[in-house]
């Protein structure tokens, strides 16, 4: 089984679009074109899983740099999660967590040891986890 990026596609590429490209080198097991979660709009790349290792050869050679609806398309074997980083704008936030020079993050850290904290004097950072049913507030502008 091999996990196929589709990358570079047109904005109004459909999950069925993207079958029928791929369905002439074989069987298809899964398509998926990613949306955002919030407009619902396509995010321009996706992935296809196909059974065979021998069709997804072919299709990697066939249809990368192919161009469709104005685009030349970038198609690779899809990298697993752990991979691809997680490091990009809502990973963890990278940094060297050493001295901040003594001055106050406004967290009430002040960047040296403090008590029996275990991490160096580090506070748990902020998780997402618990709050990613609720819908988003809309910010107020900076004006």
């Amino acid at each position: 089984m091999k996990n196929l990026f589709v990358g570079n596609m047109s904005f109004q590429t459909t999950a069925d679009d993207l079958r029928a490209l791929f369905e002439p080198f074989g069987q298809l097991a899964r398509v998926h074109v990613a949306t955002d979660r919030e407009t619902g709009r396509a995010r321009g790349f996706g992935f296809v899983e196909m059974p065979n290792d021998a069709e997804a050869a072919k299709a990697i050679a066939a249809l990368d740099g192919k161009d469709v609806g104005g685009r030349n398309l970038k198609v690779n074997e899809a990298r697993p999660k752990s991979e691809s980083g997680g490091s990009g704008p809502r990973g963890p936030r990278g940094g060297s967590g050493g001295d901040r020079g003594g001055k106050d993050d406004n967290r009430g850290n002040t960047g040296g040891p403090r008590g029996s904290t275990g991490s160096g004097g580090r506070k748990e950072r902020f998780s997402n986890e618990d709050y990613r049913e609720v819908a988003r507030q809309p910010r107020e502008p900076r004006w």
